[in-house]
């Protein structure tokens, strides 16, 4: 395996686990400055507003996140990559029932400072089985 999808494949997996532990400043060190994310129905999300919703649900309240990914392809051009993976995400507020979302997500990511940072992200999770 190249060097940059183990890369790669690490940044996806500090993200599960930073996701898991709450931790809001590790997920967004993996995030571009110029990041958009794109989800069903709802209008292009910028890296400052995903750091806002980040941060709302961080702290003592927050809801328990887990998830599991299977990378289905990694393509490296240069500086630029994209990945696609099937991703389930089980979302857990305290007190309350498991929502789970699962689908699959499209990645752009871009090197930069010598390292892969999540570029454009389209997320096509609906709703769980």
């Amino acid at each position: 395996m190249h060097d940059d999808e183990q890369e790669i494949r690490r940044l996806v997996d500090s993200w599960l686990a930073a996701s898991r532990d709450g931790d809001v400043d590790a997920v967004l060190a993996l995030v571009a400055d110029d990041a958009v994310f794109l989800t069903p129905g709802n209008p292009p999300m910028r890296k400052a507003d995903f750091a806002t919703a980040m941060r709302a649900q961080a702290g003592a309240d927050a809801p328990r996140v887990e998830g599991s990914n299977a990378i289905r392809e990694i393509r490296v051009l240069g500086d630029w990559a994209f990945l696609w993976q099937q991703l389930a995400v089980t979302i857990t507020p305290p007190g309350g029932r498991p929502v789970s979302r699962e689908g699959h997500t499209l990645t752009i990511l871009n090197r930069r400072n010598g390292h892969w940072v999540l570029a454009r992200d389209a997320n096509l999770l609906g709703p769980g089985a």
